[in-house]
């Protein structure tokens, strides 16, 4: 593992943080503050705003387009919509502490199926990582436990669209050699279609309301620009994230961000805060630290095993991937960040 790939990962993994945070924060002030439900039809905005962006950036020759096989990019983009969509309606008909779990079962269940499907293999010290940091999580986040069963159905949907995605995400870079960038500007005018054809329907029915009727004032459009162009950041790093690192390491990224807005959101909004909170989010960064050192190890012993005598080099150097590898309103708002 070269210097620059640790470098870009260690970036990727900051812009994401920091778009992701800055996003739920904007969406929060519009959700709560404005009176702005409409999360679903929010998101089709963002891809749309992404899209355009990519397609400015292109002409201007950031970087160059890479054609990709349209029936896969077709079915990836309309799945990854969908699963947006699910969350959101996970959310809406469930309580917000089944909704937390719904979100903490992505993580298992990623394992899971990297591991029929993928062959691969996960570590004792990676497993108790990852649980460790769950518990904490769960511990910060997950207050009630509400069942009802449209909405666990949803939940499971929701749960088996984002992992799939997210390994698909993974998956398509490393093996048809495209770029994050490339693949979002392929992919996101499928996500926002969906998303602009269903959210209407997805946000009246979890709110009752319009987006159509609703006033827009001054205030409402501004941070709908605002979020909207965040939005790009917060897109663009998820996409880079998972392609450079892994879902599993995606998904523990995001469980970072529930802690840091869960902080946020008792320093800048004064929002509830218990010793719980406070214990759960020390458990879950212990949690976050000890997966960060245990998959730095054990990428440096790939690294090693993977190398070659000088004289079994291939003629060109090339550089491996190795797998190193979110207050019910705040909730929402969150939802809406990390899945668009």
């Amino acid at each position: 593992m070269t210097a620059g790939f640790q470098l870009g990962v260690i970036g990727s993994l900051t812009l994401s943080v920091a778009s992701s945070v800055a996003i739920v924060i904007c969406n929060k002030a519009l959700i709560s503050t404005l009176g702005f439900p409409f999360a679903t039809t929010l998101t089709s905005w963002h891809l749309m705003v992404t899209f355009c962006t990519l397609h400015v950036a292109q002409r201007l020759r950031f970087f160059e387009p890479k054609a990709i096989d349209g029936q896969t990019v077709v079915l990836f983009g309309l799945l990854n919509g969908t699963s947006i969509g699910l969350l959101n309606l996970s959310l809406g008909f469930n309580s917000i502490g089944f909704y937390q779990m719904t979100k903490l079962a992505i993580i298992p269940f990623t394992v899971l199926l990297e591991t029929i499907f993928l062959k691969k293999r996960f570590s004792e010290t990676i497993k108790f990582s990852l649980l460790v940091l769950l518990l904490g999580v769960g511990i910060a986040s997950v207050t009630d436990l509400k069942l009802n069963y449209l909405g666990s159905v949803l939940s499971g949907l929701a749960i088996a669209t984002t992992c799939v995605g997210q390994i698909l995400t993974n998956t398509i870079q490393r093996k048809l050699k495209v770029s994050s960038t490339q693949l979002l500007y392929q992919s996101a005018p499928y996500q926002a279609a969906i998303l602009f054809a269903t959210g209407p329907f997805v946000d009246h029915l979890l709110t009752g309301r319009s987006v159509f009727a609703h006033i827009y004032t001054f205030p409402v459009v501004g941070f709908i620009i605002l979020s909207c162009l965040i939005a790009v950041s917060v897109n663009f790093s998820t996409f880079l994230v998972i392609g450079t690192t892994s879902p599993v390491t995606y998904q523990v990224l995001g469980h970072l961000k529930t802690c840091l807005v869960l902080s946020f959101g008792y320093t800048l909004l004064h929002d509830p805060f218990t010793a719980r909170n406070i214990l759960g989010i020390l458990v879950a960064i212990f949690g976050m630290a000890l997966y960060s050192v245990f998959s730095v190890r054990e990428g440096k012993k790939k690294s090693a095993g993977d190398a070659l005598p000088v004289s079994q080099m291939p003629d060109k150097e090339t550089e491996p991937l190795v797998a190193t590898k979110d207050n019910s309103d705040t909730k929402k708002a969150n939802g809406v960040a990390h899945d668009c």
